[in-house]
């Protein structure tokens, strides 16, 4: 079995207004579907992604009003990629960034791509990367009027990790989820080893974890703004129940099969403690929702309709509009 490459990110906010205020006229990605944490129901659960919810282009978002800060360090996603079409675009990215005091790196190449780091109001670590095509397909542009076309973000990229023993980390990566080991590039921080590459299903960014050694930082302690964890795709119903099947032959607890309504779901850790999600394509966003209307209003899965009243209740009023 393989996986298909990165199915979304999920990351804490502590101000959804802002959050959404960012993704959407900052970055002109789409919310795809506003909902509620559902282990967690007074809670907003929030998606952004392409202009039709595509699979490997959504980062979502828990709202925790009183999520603390961040303090980085391993054991954690540290950087969540999203993909643009060409250097041109990177380019365009920059400047707007500039125009908009958003905080960012200089262009860097990275693994023989060009990057650009930045990070939003709240420290969440992000970075765009430049993907030639040649990998697992690009999303479709959600087109705003300030962000030509051809410059838009067309899904996510690569994946950080960053711990302290890599090795049980590419073990799991290798041995048990089937990615390749296929690179590797210097770290920026000296006396470090080179980032590690490994990749699966089609390849290209989205189908990349990017595996980071520091030996130098605590474990991280996490707040607003940083990772809570990241989902990898499964293409099929079939192979949903095998995976989990195979993990647990593997000696990993896992939630056992977890229906999300959007997407099925199974969750487990891996020894350094990152939380991985395997993730189902099908059904997706337009389950209850048409395409056009995608993340106007406050979308419950059926389990969680005949609360609607209550949930509404425990939720404060916020703009998505």
């Amino acid at each position: 079995m393989k996986l298909a490459g990165i199915h979304h990110v999920s990351a804490i906010t502590a101000d959804a207004e802002k959050n959404h205020d960012f993704f959407t006229r900052i970055l002109g990605m789409r919310l795809v579907k506003k909902t509620v944490n559902q282990d967690s129901t007074s809670s907003y659960h929030l998606f952004y992604a392409d202009a039709e919810g595509t699979p490997g282009t959504d980062m979502t978002y828990f709202d925790i009003p009183n999520a603390g800060r961040t303090y980085p360090g391993v054991s954690s996603i540290s950087n969540t990629g999203f993909r643009v079409m060409s250097d041109e675009a990177l380019d365009f990215w920059k400047k707007r960034f500039e125009t908009l005091q958003i905080e960012h790196d200089e262009i860097r190449e990275r693994f023989g791509r060009k990057t650009l780091s930045f990070i939003d109001d709240e420290g969440s670590r992000l970075m765009l990367v430049v993907d030639n095509g040649d990998g697992v397909p690009y999303g479709i542009p959600w087109v705003k009027e300030d962000i030509p076309e051809p410059f838009s973000i067309v899904g996510l990229g690569p994946v950080t990790l960053t711990v302290r023993k890599p090795e049980s980390t590419a073990g799991v990566l290798i041995d048990v989820l089937n990615f390749t080991e296929i690179g590797s590039y210097p770290s920026i921080v000296e006396g470090m080893p080179e980032i590690r590459v490994f990749s699966t299903g089609e390849g290209g960014p989205a189908s990349e974890v990017h595996l980071e050694t520091r030996t130098d930082l605590p474990v991280e302690r996490p707040g607003r703004g940083s990772v809570h964890h990241v989902a990898f795709r499964v293409k099929t119903m079939e192979e949903y129940q095998e995976w989990e099947n195979h993990l647990r032959k593997n000696g990993f607890m896992t939630s056992g099969l977890v229906d999300r309504y959007y997407f099925k779901s199974i969750y487990f850790r891996e020894p350094n403690g990152i939380l991985y999600e395997l993730a189902t394509d099908e059904p997706g966003f337009t389950s209850d929702e048409p395409i056009d209307k995608l993340g106007e209003t406050l979308a419950l899965p059926p389990f969680l309709e005949p609360r609607r009243a209550e949930i509404e209740a425990s939720l404060r009023p916020i703009n998505t509009n």
